[in-house]
Parts: C-alpha cells; sequence; structure tokens
C-alpha cells in the first residue's frame, strides 16, 4: 500500500466562518490556526497547503481573561534608530480589531513560507458584515 500525499490538484477548499464575539483570544486562534493549516482533514499533509479558508466577523468583541487589556503590549520597530513603538492589547482593539485576531494566528503557526501562505486564506472582519457571501461560508463552532 502507497503512503498518501496531498498535491494542489487534489485537495478540496472549504469556506468557513466564525463569530468572534465573546469568545476568548488564545483559544480561538489556536483552532484557527489548525483549520488554516489543515489539520483536521484525513490529508494532512505538512509540507502542502491544504487547510482551509476562514472568515472571522465582530473581531471587535473578542474576548481575553485577566488583565490583558491593559498589560498586554504589542511593539512594532520604524528601523530607525529610538523608532520603537508600542500599544496595549486595550489600543489594538479600538484602532486595529482585526490585527489582533491576526498576530494571534500567526503566532500560532510554524515560522516558515508555508504558513505565509496559509495566513493569507484567514480573513478578519472588525463588523459583523464580511464580502465573502458568493463563498457560501459555513458556520464554524470553536470549542471552549
Amino acid at each position: 500500500m502507497k503512503t498518501f500525499v496531498a498535491t494542489p490538484a487534489n485537495r478540496q477548499r472549504d469556506w468557513y466562518v466564525v463569530d468572534a464575539e465573546g469568545q476568548t483570544l488564545g483559544r480561538m486562534a489556536t483552532q484557527l490556526a489548525d483549520v488554516l493549516r489543515g489539520k483536521r482533514k484525513p490529508d494532512y499533509t505538512p509540507h502542502i497547503d491544504t487547510g482551509d479558508f476562514v472568515v472571522v466577523v465582530n473581531a471587535e468583541k473578542v474576548r481575553v481573561t485577566g488583565d490583558k487589556l491593559n498589560s498586554k503590549t504589542y511593539w512594532r520597530h520604524s528601523g530607525y534608530p529610538g523608532g520603537i513603538r508600542s500599544r496595549t492589547l486595550g489600543e489594538m482593539l479600538e484602532r486595529q480589531p482585526e490585527e489582533v485576531i491576526r498576530k494571534a494566528v500567526r503566532g500560532m503557526l510554524p515560522r516558515n513560507r508555508l504558513s505565509r501562505q496559509q495566513l493569507l486564506k484567514l480573513k478578519v472582519y472588525a463588523g459583523p458584515d464580511h464580502p465573502h457571501q458568493a463563498q457560501q461560508p459555513e458556520p464554524m463552532e470553536i470549542e471552549k
């Protein structure tokens, strides 16, 4: 019996929609990373992108535990001396709630070229509306 290896020609890609309202950020991000990588499928192959597309709505209503709204900081650097900037999670949720979920999921993917392709399949929107109705995404439940 030969070992099955998925190829880009025989993979099946589905679309899922996730409502982030009331979901814990880290728990949701781990499950989204598994779906993006394709680890929930029986034909998972580590070196082939077999994952599904995920649309996350209501990103601004995601919740965190503890005092993370004030204590968790996101850092970025402009590349110039003294160019480091920081924002707390509370400020990020006000300004860019989509980036909070994208950064959380990115941290749970492996650090390679394949993960950059997989992260492109994640679509995050702050409000309840999204432009992917034509793909007929199925609702996906997040386990708590």
